[in-house]
Formats: C-alpha cells, structure tokens, sequence
C-alpha cells in the first residue's frame, strides 16, 4: 500500500479533528474575525484534501504554511495591510501596568515588516519550532534562526525607543 492509497477520507478525517481549532486559531491571530477564520481553515483542508500525497507527516506546520500562503495571496488580491493583531488576554493583577505593555508591544510588533511579524507569530504565538517555522516560511533552518534572531532583536530595540514622558512643571509658570 502506498501513500495515496492510505490518504482516505479516514486519514483526512484523523487530521482534520487533531488540527481543525489551531488552523482556525492562527487565523483568529490575523484576521480578527471568527468567520473570517473559520473561512481561511476550511480553505486550507480543501487544499490539504487536494495535495493529500504531498501532505508530510508533520502535518500542523504544512497547514500553516498553506494557511500563510493563501493569506499572501488574499492580502496581495486586496492590496491592503492585514488587520491589526487583538490583544491578548489580560492578567487580573496589575491590569493597567499589564495594558501598557500589551500595547507597547502591539505597537512595536506592528512596526516590524510583515515578515519579522509572522516568524515571532510562529514561534511565540503558534509554539512552533524554529524548525517547523521554517517549513511555514519555506526557508532553511538557518535562515529561519536567523530571521528570528533578527526579528527579536528589532523588536526589542524598538520597545526600548518608547518616547520619554514629558516633563511637567509643579507650581506656577514663569
């Protein structure tokens, strides 16, 4: 028996319930909007159902990939920016210090290019592997070290380039 005689509806079926909610997931991340989601994931299992033979057997970091690219293709046919990433949720101690800096780091992480953005998606937010984020990316290993690498140190440096308070004056004006 050989690859494609094991890619039935069964084998489809087993990696639609394992991944289904993590492909809807990532494009929660990106889209905002669950139907929007829901939409991106069914696009990508039809694409998985299609390619069945090519699907590897780590499969979570192929969908991602074809979930990527069909996003690409989406943002490029619409000539506009993806949406703005939602907040995640927020701790109940300290809520406001934990605000700000939810808001600092959204406003550096968009200030990133598209691709510092989605290797920091995949590796913090998706748990991927660097490894695995590089099948996403269609990258080598290295490359994608590299990228992330690259990607961290910019965002630190622009989380650290917030504008100091202005000072105030107590008393009076001369």
């Amino acid at each position: 028996m050989n690859v494609v005689d094991e890619r039935d509806a069964g084998w489809f079926r087993g990696i639609y319930a394992r991944h289904y909610a993590d492909v809807v997931r990532y494009g929660l991340r990106r889209l905002g909007g669950t139907a929007a989601a829901e939409e991106l994931a069914q696009e990508v299992f039809l694409v998985a159902w299609r390619r069945r033979w090519e699907v590897p057997e780590r499969t979570l970091p192929w969908l991602y990939g074809v979930a990527r690219r069909l996003l690409a293709n989406h943002w490029r046919a619409e000539r506009s920016a993806p949406p703005p990433l939602e907040l995640a949720e927020l701790p109940a101690a300290d809520r406001n210090d934990a605000i700000a800096r939810l808001v600092d780091v959204r406003a550096a992480l968009a200030r990133l290019s598209d691709d510092d953005q989605e290797i920091l998606r995949l590796v913090v937010w998706e748990q991927l592997s660097v490894r695995e984020a590089a099948l996403v990316l269609g990258c080598g290993t290295t490359a994608a070290k590299v990228r992330l690498h690259r990607a961290r140190r910019r965002l630190t440096d622009l989380l650290r380039e917030r504008p100091a308070a202005a000072p105030t004056r107590i008393g009076g004006t001369r």
